[in-house]
């Protein structure tokens, strides 16, 4: 049975974190199996004894009973458990991760995506960020959002391959002069970026209730503007560049996937976990035909704003890491990269910004 959100979530050691990655990148397995893929030889008993605990603490379940007895990973289990850390830099294809989308993922998320420790965290940041904002002048606010949406533009598109400079950037936006040397569609994504943040700021209502898939179109909308990206729910198949994930290609199941993960996102009432949800959920549907994961950093940041917490800019986050949390998402589920990037750069956000 999985712990409730008021109680200290289990800190796995490295050899529970081995066991489970073991089920995760294989199928169940029974106790004595353990025994033939751990790197470190351990006794029988120890091995069962550590299952016992990681089926207690809700990372593994088990399936049938007596010598038969096998253990499966969670949904919990893929949740919080790490992948390896060389997991990466593996070629795509011999990461032995899955390669098609988990229907049964986001309708089985019924448990906190932050531990007790990490909401403290992130309220006391968000607490500190609330008494600085309440000091902040009219024309001290206008300034941070200025310089917010400049920061978030310019990063934002730098993940996505975007060669303009944070200078390029703070020029196009203030003077409407493009860099020299740039294509007309680097200096569109910016822009529109500018666009997408404005019309979350003009209807904040829309992501302080039950969030719709409406919303989230409105935004992509905006943010592939003359850039030739047809609106919509994607109707044909897409591929991911360095992974041997292949998200649905099918409209109608799309959709359904879609309706999944908003109805995860509803049912979860913490900002930080419905923010980071929207984050990891829309990047893996791609339910859009191409800026699914601007969208997904735009509408967790319209969810973010609408509860008085900070945006996230990502003007400190490493692009390679950020995409790698990305990829280890798409193949394990596991959210533990992304989350603690997350972690990291909200409370940069809380300590660098006014934007209320």
């Amino acid at each position: 049975m999985i712990k409730k959100q008021n109680d200290t979530f289990m800190k796995l050691t490295s050899r529970q974190i081995e066991i489970v990655n073991a089920v995760r990148f294989g199928k169940a397995k029974r106790s004595s199996d353990f025994l033939q893929v751990l790197s470190i030889k351990i006794a029988l008993i120890t091995i069962k004894r550590e299952l016992a605990e990681l089926v207690r603490a809700g990372y593994l379940t088990t399936v049938g009973g007596g010598r038969s007895v096998t253990y499966a990973l969670t949904s919990f289990g893929k949740t919080w458990t790490p992948v390896p850390e060389e997991y990466a830099e593996k070629d795509p294809d011999k990461r032995g991760a899955r390669t098609t989308y988990d229907f049964d993922y986001f309708n089985s998320i019924n448990f906190p995506l932050f531990s007790l420790e990490e909401t403290e965290k992130l309220e006391q940041a968000t607490k500190n960020y609330r008494a600085r904002i309440e000091h902040a002048s009219e024309t001290i606010h206008k300034k941070e959002l200025e310089r917010f949406v400049i920061e978030l533009s310019w990063k934002s598109s730098k993940i996505e391959g975007n060669t303009y400079t944070l200078l390029d950037t703070e020029r196009l936006l203030r003077e409407g002069i493009p860099a020299q040397g740039k294509t007309r569609d680097e200096a569109a994504m910016i822009l529109n970026h500018k666009k997408a943040f404005g019309f979350i700021e003009e209807n904040r209502a829309l992501f302080a209730g039950d969030i719709k898939h409406a919303t989230g179109e409105e935004v992509h909308k905006r943010l592939v503007e003359s850039l030739g990206i047809a609106h919509g729910v994607r109707r044909s198949g897409v591929g991911v560049t360095g992974s041997a994930y292949k998200p649905l290609d099918n409209e109608y199941q799309i959709r359904e996937a879609l309706e999944s993960l908003y109805n995860a996102v509803n049912r979860t009432k913490d900002p930080y976990a419905q923010a980071l949800l929207v984050l990891l959920g829309m990047s893996y549907i791609q339910g859009f035909e191409d800026g699914n994961k601007r969208t997904a950093r735009l509408v967790a940041n319209g969810i973010l704003l609408a509860h008085g917490c900070a945006p996230l800019s990502y003007r400190s986050v490493d692009e390679a890491l950020y995409r790698e949390a990305t990829l280890i998402f798409y193949e394990t589920l596991s959210m533990t990269a992304m989350k603690n990037i997350f972690i990291e750069q909200y409370i940069f956000s809380t300590e660098t910004y006014l934007v209320g």
